[in-house]
């Protein structure tokens, strides 16, 4: 009875809070492709005719080829976003891969449109973050390898590759255009300039300093904001949830406060650990009947997630394991395969229930919209991993074969045995095993 229920108890703490953050207004349809080549504007891209929707529109492939870091920064970015993947125009997800060679850095800078969640892959990376006026405080840490980290919407940041060897991250932001502004291009290499007087005295330099950090700025080719200008290429950015009303809520799971979400923490007790988990690089036990194990970072391992609407999950697949079929009522998936191969794939909603499917690599990339039933099934003879970024902090689980046969109290069976057009008798063997 208890074989398919262990699914529902690996994953449930990813349904841990009291009530979920929904981000976007939810979509009017099952998904809006971006039609690139339409000239109509929009919040957004247009929709492409979805009779010529096909699994390729929710698919990407390329995310495991290093980038190339031979530039100033010695650092580059791979991103996911909707020009890559059309599939994920209105759905309000990106994911990218950080590459930094040693002493690699991604200078100050901030997504004004989007919370990012970060783990890492190899290496070992500096992270930071600053809280906003009149605390200013600096919140930062030294990851490695497996570690995970968050920062919150707006807030200025940065990420330095601090060993020996090349530092690989994958990062995930909940818009499909989170918007970023670098510090010194966005204040010393406007188009045009800002007054060099105002700067002078806004920084406390001396006037020819500014003009020279100007001239710098604006002569110099910016090879990482060439990489990274694909992150801010929609129209108009997605804002998912309302605006935040303070820099962070980091959550307090010792209150006895009933909020949506959980209620926050003292902000002066809050540290560095609050927004940092360590352990995704450990491999799963898949020793269960779905052959599948997945390791959530959601606000219950994280707690400096509390309201900002994201949330990372690693999966582990045995050979021939499955993720069963299953939705999130809340969030939408982008997935991306660390190790092996998998076949995936969701059904669209009536009338037409369209099965696309798509068998993945190492570095392929694949998109669940929110709310499809969809799953995962390891097809390769080696064990599987993927990372997979959920776009709430709270995005819910359905097992559908727990939700229909396991429900408590049952479903009649007189019921299911005219939904699913089956002698009454066999539903109630199904609903003894669940």
């Amino acid at each position: 009875m208890a074989n398919t229920i262990l699914f529902l108890r690996i994953i449930i703490s990813i349904s841990f809070f009291t009530i979920a953050f929904a981000f976007d207004p939810s979509p009017l349809q099952d998904f809006c492709v971006a039609d690139l080549t339409s000239p109509a504007r929009s919040n957004g891209l247009p929709c492409k005719d979805p009779s010529t929707v096909q699994a390729n529109d929710f698919f990407f492939s390329g995310l495991h080829i290093p980038g190339n870091t031979t530039n100033p920064y010695g650092a580059a970015v791979t991103p996911v976003n909707v020009i890559q993947v059309p599939g994920l125009n209105t759905l309000g997800l990106s994911l990218a891969r950080l590459d930094l060679a040693p002493n690699g850095f991604i200078p100050p800078h901030h997504h004004h449109r989007a919370t990012e969640i970060l783990t890492v892959l190899e290496g070992s990376l500096e992270v930071g973050f600053i809280t906003s006026n009149p605390n200013y405080k600096h919140f930062n840490k030294v990851l490695q390898k497996g570690d995970v980290f968050a920062v919150p919407i707006g807030l200025l940041h940065y990420q330095r590759g601090v060993g020996n060897a090349n530092t690989v991250v994958i990062a995930a932001v909940n818009s499909q255009n989170p918007g970023i502004i670098t510090v010194p291009n966005g204040v010393f290499g406007a188009k045009p300039g800002i007054d060099a007087e105002y700067l002078s005295r806004a920084f406390q330099l001396d006037r020819k300093v500014v003009e020279q950090l100007q001239a710098n700025l604006k002569m110099a080719t910016n090879v990482l904001l060439l990489s990274i200008i694909a992150l801010s290429f929609c129209y108009i950015g997605f804002a998912f949830e309302p605006s935040p009303l303070q820099d962070f809520c980091v959550a307090d799971p010792t209150s006895s406060a009933r909020v949506n979400g959980q209620a926050c923490k003292n902000p002066a007790l809050v540290g560095a650990n609050d927004f940092f988990f360590s352990g995704l690089h450990l491999p799963g036990n898949t020793s269960n009947p779905n052959g599948s194990r997945v390791t959530p970072v959601s606000v219950a391992q994280l707690p400096g997630l509390n309201t900002l609407g994201i949330s990372l999950v690693r999966i582990d697949y045995a050979p021939s394991g499955i993720n069963p079929l299953h939705t999130h009522p809340r969030a939408t998936e982008i997935l991306t395969v660390i190790e092996g191969s998998l076949e995936v794939g969701f059904i669209t909603s009536n009338p037409d229930n369209k099965f696309i499917t798509k068998t993945l690599w190492k570095g392929d990339v694949f998109v669940f919209p929110i709310g499809l039933i969809h799953f995962q099934r390891n097809v390769g003879t080696k064990n599987a991993v993927a990372i997979a970024a959920l776009s709430s902090q709270n995005p819910g689980v359905i097992g559908i074969a727990n939700a229909v046969f396991g429900s408590k109290p049952d479903i009649s069976s007189d019921i299911l045995a005219k939904a699913f057009q089956m002698d009454k008798s066999i539903v109630q063997q199904i609903q003894a095993k669940f």
